[in-house]
């Protein structure tokens, strides 16, 4: 006789943290470079650490940490773990544009093979791969 579980019933991402190494230049980026919303800024004394609360489109959340003396991110061969952070826009050579404006270095538009839908890819101030992918 099986005895399988069942699944937990997940409804959606809640949010995604982000640990970033200078958290003024992050925030610039997140903020004012890619528009995301500010929801709630905290500085925990404790940690000598900020958590700062954002919003991608007013449906998701990107939570931005700073801890002193993090150790950098492997990314270059690939490390197992979370991969990279995407979002979807409406148009990827407009975007690529506005952030290549920035001064943001971006890759060349791709095509995915299996969708038909153009991407690219480029780097957070600590190098966490970000991808723009078309709706």
């Amino acid at each position: 006789m099986s005895t399988k579980t069942s699944a937990p019933r997940l409804r959606a991402i809640h949010h995604v943290a982000v640990l970033c190494s200078d958290y003024e230049r992050s925030k610039h980026f997140y903020v004012d470079v890619l528009g995301l919303e500010v929801v709630a800024e905290h500085y925990r004394e404790e940690r000598q650490s900020y958590k700062l609360d954002l919003s991608v489109g007013g449906r998701y959340q990107i939570e931005l940490f700073s801890f002193p003396g993090a150790p950098p991110r492997a990314s270059h061969p690939e490390a197992v773990g979370l991969r990279h952070l995407a979002f979807e826009v409406e148009d990827v050579h407009r975007a690529a544009a506005a952030l290549a404006g920035h001064g943001i270095v971006v890759e060349p538009v791709r095509v995915d093979p299996y969708t038909g839908k153009q991407f690219t890819f480029f780097a957070d101030p600590d190098g966490l791969p970000v991808e723009l992918y078309e709706a």
